[in-house]
């Protein structure tokens, strides 16, 4: 009968971490570049002498969904989104990590952000000069025309990598970081499109169903939980008698 409540008992606390990672999903639906998370659990027999027939659900690092989110046309400079694979570097606590945001700012002196955050080139902080007109090329180069001048001049590139699904997670903050915590390198198969911006990857009617599915999936764990219960209390009656 213990096995049985094994089983019933990881199965459902299984169901609750899923439930938690599809509703922080439909909390981001509208917010840009967001990825959703993807709920990972394995089946695994429990360790010790004797329990060979006992089996629990291991839960494990999630995953990052890789779906591409709706791009829409912003008519912005500063604006660009990441067609297919790929991301924007950028700076956070001192450490590298990416995003599909690119809604990127200029602050008063000049270091280019996101969500408040440095983005990176491939030397750095990329840091502006003054500048009347910018444009943000297919490969990430940043152009400018400073003041009084008539040409655009290339004076940074976004830094942008194509790491592989399995290679990367989000760490606590919801960015993307390298599973082995170091920086990933640049990738120059990965294009951007200026004047546009990529929203949430998350589809809000098929969190919904998974929801409504994992509610009836832990509803029948404590159906097999009372079950077990009363198996085990039917054996007791018998033994006293």
């Amino acid at each position: 009968m213990d096995s049985l409540i094994y089983t019933v008992m990881s199965g459902a606390d299984r169901a609750l971490h899923a439930q938690q990672v599809h509703a922080n999903n439909l909390a981001n639906v509208q917010t840009g570049g967001f990825r959703a998370d993807l709920e990972v659990a394995a089946s695994q027999s429990v360790p010790g002498y004797g329990y060979d027939a006992r089996h629990m659900a291991s839960l494990q690092a999630n995953a990052v969904s890789g779906k591409a989110g709706t791009t829409q046309t912003t008519g912005r400079e500063l604006d660009a989104a990441i067609q297919g694979d790929g991301y924007f570097a950028v700076e956070a606590n001192g450490s590298e990590a990416y995003t599909r945001a690119g809604s990127f700012v200029v602050d008063s002196q000049g270091a280019l952000t996101v969500n408040g955050m440095p983005v990176l080139g491939d030397g750095g902080p990329i840091v502006l000069p003054p500048y009347e007109a910018i444009k943000i090329g297919a490969d990430g180069t940043l152009s400018i025309r400073a003041e009084g001048a008539t040409d655009m001049q290339p004076v940074d590139k976004l830094k942008l990598v194509k790491p592989a699904a399995a290679d990367v997670v989000k760490n606590p903050a919801g960015l993307i970081v390298a599973r082995n915590g170091s920086p990933l390198p640049p990738d120059d198969s990965v294009s951007v499109q200026s004047g546009h911006l990529e929203g949430s990857n998350v589809s809000a009617v098929e969190e919904m169903v998974a929801t409504m599915a994992l509610n009836r999936d832990f509803e029948v764990q404590m159906r097999f939980f009372k079950a077990a219960d009363d198996m085990a209390d039917a054996g007791n009656r018998l033994i006293r008698a």
